[in-house]
């Protein structure tokens, strides 16, 4: 069963759509987390609730603000309010009869993997985390994305033409989505319908200073999955390698070969095998 529902976060009604499985009681749930300026209907993130739904859990995946239907400034993605939107849907959630608001976790795919990692190590609500080709540190990322001859020195001018801009005028300059992160022609059809594709610079500076690293460990001893494809051409497979040297336990990482950057996109069987077996030793339907 599929529900639309809304939510409020800092002054800002957020749009979602709740997927809830077939058998009643309070449940175990999931917020399901879109990618870098993505929207709750991309093709990952439906899979990625049906998926849980047919599992038996509840899963609520949502525009963040800014993106999709939800309110706010179009394409204004800010790591940390993001958070802020991710803790906002929880309680959320958590007020529904249906669900059991000790037993919500979340899962992300790329930057809402990011942003899982950060909302679970500051909110002890959560009670597991699931990252799909995640990144613990924007500046590194940033770093091995813009890496070929010519990239770094291209990336780098742009945000000092940010600043600069914004010190003469006080208004942001907008930029192009691929010169953030690049993604393969080949990979773009994986983007969902109307994704954002210009961004106001702050975005950019948002992004370098963020620091799931920081906060990583904070999640144990609750459990965190960390799952990678093993040669990703978006983010760079050692950023999750990071992420789990620098992670408590119980954390699990795997590298998985024969998928790319969107894995729950691609139905891959091991992968989706992965999930469920996790979730049956971390987060089974019942208490």
């Amino acid at each position: 069963m599929e529900e639309p529902v809304s939510f409020i976060s800092d002054g800002l009604k957020l749009s979602g759509v709740l997927h809830l499985p077939e058998a009643r009681g309070r449940c175990a749930a999931f917020l399901v987390l879109h990618g870098f300026g993505s929207n709750k209907g991309g093709g990952g993130m439906i899979a990625t609730a049906q998926m849980l739904a047919g599992l038996g859990y509840a899963a609520l995946r949502f525009d963040m603000r800014g993106c999709g239907e939800s309110e706010g400034e179009r394409g204004r993605v800010i790591c940390l309010e993001q958070v802020e939107d991710t803790k906002n849907a929880l309680t959320s959630l958590a007020a529904r009869p249906e669900i059991d608001p000790r037993r919500i976790g979340v899962i992300g795919q790329s930057f809402g993997a990011a942003v899982a990692v950060y909302s679970a190590g500051v909110d002890p609500r959560v009670a597991a985390c699931v990252s799909s080709g995640g990144w613990g540190n924007g500046e590194k990322k940033f770093r091995r994305q813009h890496a070929s001859p010519g990239a770094w020195e291209k990336f780098s001018a742009m945000i000092e033409r940010g600043r600069q801009h914004r010190e003469r005028t006080g208004e942001s300059i907008m930029v192009p989505r691929y010169d953030i992160v690049p993604i393969s022609p080949g990979l773009r059809g994986n983007l969902a319908n109307g994704s954002i594709m210009e961004f106001p610079f702050e975005v950019v500076e948002s992004m370098m200073a963020f620091n799931a690293n920081d906060v990583v460990g904070n999640i144990s001893p609750r459990p965190l999955l960390l799952l990678h494809s093993a040669n990703d051409s978006v983010t760079p497979t050692e950023q999750s390698i990071e992420l789990f040297a620098r992670a408590g336990r119980p954390t699990d990482l795997h590298l998985v070969a024969d998928v790319d950057h969107f894995m729950f996109s691609e139905g891959n069987a091991l992968v989706l095998n992965l999930v469920r077996n996790w979730l049956e030793k971390y987060l089974p339907l019942r208490s």
